[in-house]
């Protein structure tokens, strides 16, 4: 059999430098067509990185406004309601115009949305991003004019206003005409919206607290509950489900919870998350678990043969119904049994395999059963 072959192995071996160019070429191919990144759960990490309070949360908010100051990338005039919010903006000013006499090419509807952090007070000023509805080319130079930012109760939390940011860059010379490195019909306006009226949060008086995981696990409930139980000396905490820790305020922090919150987020806790293994079609990105494990299998995808089996010994190679089902020409990429997907990543880039088919090599596997994991393409 002519088929190229590549032997895996995890085991240490000796090499001379000869036999290793291979081995590094392969091994600098394959990050230039795959980025793979190994994730380590290992670590303890803080409480307040891995769940929320709750009651502490962000609040939405949007409005409706208009941008002017464009240089001829408005809306055009079908964009009605660009004329019409023209028309009331200068109605508002005292000036009494003829909506039909209005042009828009300079001026934009936009959608403007921000998000309120819990505890902002009254004058903080927050970020907010502005969206085009209209047809304009291009908000780039615009300036947002005034905008009230209501939530879900119909009231208005912020006011808006400014100069917008496009980001990004425009290539200019002869070699790029006509080509731009960002998203011309969003805008930013850091620190854009003034904070006219707060949500109230309190803890004061409360008999208990509810903490909520961030990616709900049982494992790293029970973790967290016993934690915050050594902490506190007694058992304060209790599990009600995969998700949620209730910790009952101990009597010598009653009128003191900002301080008992503060020791709570800071503790030490080890997550145990689910195997899983996170796919990026677009950029051939593969995200994994440190130990996420194949189990012996064999692949065939196009001129390419991946084998997760044991080493055969001389007299099994004897045997015709031992060597490998490859055909001529082909590529035959063999692990040992219990190969992780960090040395199936590596032995596939080796060969020069492309992210698409990496990743349908990886669909195969794991509908075969022989991968440990959650799949996930995004």
């Amino acid at each position: 059999m002519n088929a190229a072959s590549v032997k895996y192995s995890r085991k240490p071996t000796t090499a001379t430098p000869a036999g290793l160019l291979p081995v590094v070429a392969g091994l600098v191919l394959g990050l230039a067509c795959l980025v793979f990144v190994i994730a380590d759960a290992t670590a303890a990490v803080r409480l307040k990185d891995l769940a929320s309070i709750q009651g502490v949360r962000h609040n939405q908010l949007v409005g409706y406004g208009i941008v002017v100051g464009l240089d001829g990338s408005g809306d055009g005039r079908n964009a009605a309601f660009t004329i019409q919010g023209l028309a009331n903006a200068m109605r508002n000013m005292g000036l009494n115009i003829n909506p039909d006499d209005i042009q828009v090419r300079n001026a934009a509807a936009v959608m403007v949305t921000a998000k309120l952090p819990p505890f902002a007070k009254s004058g903080q000023n927050i970020d907010v991003t502005v969206s085009s509805v209209g047809d304009a080319s291009s908000l780039q130079g615009g300036t947002l004019l005034v905008t009230p930012l209501k939530g879900l109760d119909n009231q208005i939390y912020a006011i808006a206003q400014g100069p917008l940011s496009i980001g990004g860059f425009e290539p200019q010379g002869p070699t790029a005409p006509g080509r731009q490195q960002n998203h011309q019909t969003v805008a930013r306006i850091p620190s854009g919206a003034s904070v006219e009226r707060e949500v109230p949060v309190s803890f004061a008086q409360r008999e208990e607290i509810v903490i909520s995981l961030n990616s709900p696990d049982f494992t790293t409930v029970q973790r967290m509950t016993q934690a915050i139980n050594n902490h506190l000396g007694n058992s304060a905490a209790h599990p009600r489900d995969g998700a949620t820790v209730v910790v009952r305020v101990p009597e010598n922090y009653r009128d003191n919870e900002i301080f008992l919150l503060a020791e709570l987020e800071n503790l030490q806790i080890v997550p145990d998350n689910r195997a899983r293994v996170v796919l990026d079609e677009r950029t051939g990105t593969v995200v994994m678990g440190e130990n996420v494990r194949i189990r012996e299998l064999a692949v065939a995808h196009g001129d390419l043969n991946l084998q997760v089996a044991p080493a055969l010994g001389p007299e099994e190679l004897l045997q015709p119904d031992a060597a490998p089902m490859a055909a001529e020409g082909d590529q035959l990429v063999r692990l040992d049994p219990g190969a992780t997907l960090g040395e199936v990543v590596q032995a596939l880039n080796a060969v020069g395999v492309a992210p698409r088919d990496l990743i349908a090599i990886f669909q195969s596997i794991k509908a075969s059963g022989a991968l440990n994991a959650e799949l996930e393409i995004i």
